[in-house]
């Protein structure tokens, strides 16, 4: 009888994103990839101890999940405690909150983009990993590391500006804003599109490029299908602060269309695994996992006809040339989605700086009546974000649900892990390269982990106590 000889790789930590993660790539015998999985191992759990607060803290509690993208947070907290007042917003309220979000997104795809993705795109995904980072980012092109830098000064100053301070923002409160924006803050805004826009066609340049010169691995790296889920406006248009929720599956075919997000329990369950922290939504009328769907970039334009604003809406066009039916698989491609992103951000912040409403001091509405849950959706920088809170009638927070932006892609990048590692790690054949192939599939969807893990599911909590050698001689598990 011959025994079966298993070995297993362990990636840890996964480099270059927000949170603390590992991977795990089980071998047979032969040196081939049986399974591989993407873990994990951090646990926030702000939806327990948000539990006796009161709603209205809320939205200055949640900012704190995250230092990467506390305006998401912040927003879709606000607008659930909208839902408790049962108010509606006043019109310069929804404007600067919406241009608030824009700096978000601003922000948040320059940092990823220029200095997360880029060192592997320019680089090289062989190259050494002691250049490939940031740091040789900047040694081998300066100038293109500093674009980087100041479009995302650029959003966090907007941040700062309409919050009061570039992290963790305190300017939206529930019924409105506490801050209005000054004329000068306006015109100051306004004198930097030109050059932000000119600096994203650059790096939407430079991604075109790179699709151009390895169009294999692009087209194939972890490419799968899956559905796609986002926000859109009454035509279809690409919608980031507002909307409803549309779902298509991987053919294009429209699973819902026009969906009220505040009955988003309707078509999305969770489904947990005792290896991870973080749940794995899916699309409650198909199951687990043939009902797995992606967010985010990626995700959003697929599910979107049309962009509103004109260089954007150009862009979207050549993206969907790029797949069957205007669907685009693979995960390499969320990092033109997410530059379309940008550039749509930058001018929807100039239109919304030219709104004629968006110096107004009319930004607060009260009310005296609680509802008892509240809802609020927004679409965070990596996917559609979900706050749900309940109350009682004092205002005090029984219950609350979050289905974070990153959590939505958990199963979408367990299967790009496995897909690229499958597709290179043959007969023992194991690279850092290779190795950080892996990498280069979880980063594609921009993952924030530390955003993402609230709920406890079934994976328990354990302490491994380690001898002075180094092996487990005690182990402690809830």
């Amino acid at each position: 009888m011959v025994s079966e000889v298993k070995r297993t790789i362990e990636i840890n930590p996964v480099s270059r994103i927000e949170g603390h993660g590992k991977v795990t790539i089980q071998l047979d015998e032969a040196g081939n990839v049986v399974d591989a999985k993407f873990h994990i191992t951090q646990f926030r759990g702000f939806e327990k101890f948000c539990e006796g607060r009161v709603f209205w803290e809320m939205p200055v509690i949640t900012p704190r999940i995250c230092g990467i993208c506390p305006v998401s947070h912040h927003l879709a907290s606000a607008k659930a405690c909208d839902a408790i007042l049962g108010v509606e917003l006043t019109r310069p309220a929804k404007l600067l909150r919406e241009l608030m979000h824009m700096g978000q997104t601003i922000q948040s795809h320059a940092l990823h983009f220029f200095h997360l993705a880029s060192p592997d795109l320019l680089l090289g995904m062989d190259a050494d990993p002691a250049k490939r980072n940031v740091i040789g980012l900047i040694a081998e092109n300066p100038e293109l590391a500093t674009k980087g830098v100041k479009l995302r000064s650029f959003g966090q100053t907007i941040i700062q500006s309409l919050g009061g301070k570039k992290i963790h923002p305190i300017g939206a409160v529930p019924g409105g804003m506490n801050t209005a924006l000054s004329a000068t803050d306006r015109d100051h805004f306004l004198k930097q599109i030109d050059w932000a826009i000119a600096d994203t066609q650059i790096a939407i340049d430079i991604i075109k490029s790179y699709y151009d010169k390895d169009k294999d691995f692009v087209c194939t790296c972890a490419s799968f299908p899956t559905g796609y889920l986002g926000l859109v406006d009454e035509n279809n248009n690409l919608e980031l602060y507002d909307g409803k929720l549309r779902l298509l599956d991987s053919k294009g075919k429209v699973l819902e269309d026009q969906f009220e997000p505040s009955n988003y329990l309707d078509i999305i369950r969770e489904h947990v695994e005792d290896w991870s922290y973080l749940k794995f939504p899916f699309y409650k009328k198909m199951g687990y996992p043939k009902g797995i769907y992606r967010t985010g970039p990626l995700g959003r334009l697929n599910v979107s006809d049309g962009i509103s604003t004109r260089l954007a809406n150009a862009e979207l066009k050549n993206f969907k040339k790029l797949g069957n039916n205007g669907i685009v698989e693979g995960s390499l491609y969320y990092h033109y989605a997410r530059l379309i992103e940008l550039l749509y951000a930058i001018e929807r912040t100039k239109q919304l700086l030219e709104d004629g409403d968006i110096c107004s001091t009319d930004l607060i509405v009260t009310s005296n009546k609680y509802n008892e849950q509240g809802v609020g959706v927004i679409e965070a920088p990596r996917g559609t974000l979900f706050h749900h809170y309940w109350a009682d009638d004092t205002g005090k927070i029984i219950k609350v649900n979050l289905i974070v932006a990153t959590g939505n892609n958990n199963a979408a990048m367990n299967k790009a892990v496995y897909s690229v590692a499958k597709e290179y790690i043959k007969n023992n054949k194991i690279t850092e390269g290779i190795l950080n192939r892996v990498e280069v599939a979880i980063r594609c969807y921009d993952p924030c982990l530390s955003c993402s893990t609230h709920a406890l599911g079934q994976m328990p909590l354990a302490i491994h106590i380690l001898s002075a050698d180094g092996e487990i001689i005690r182990e402690i598990s809830s």
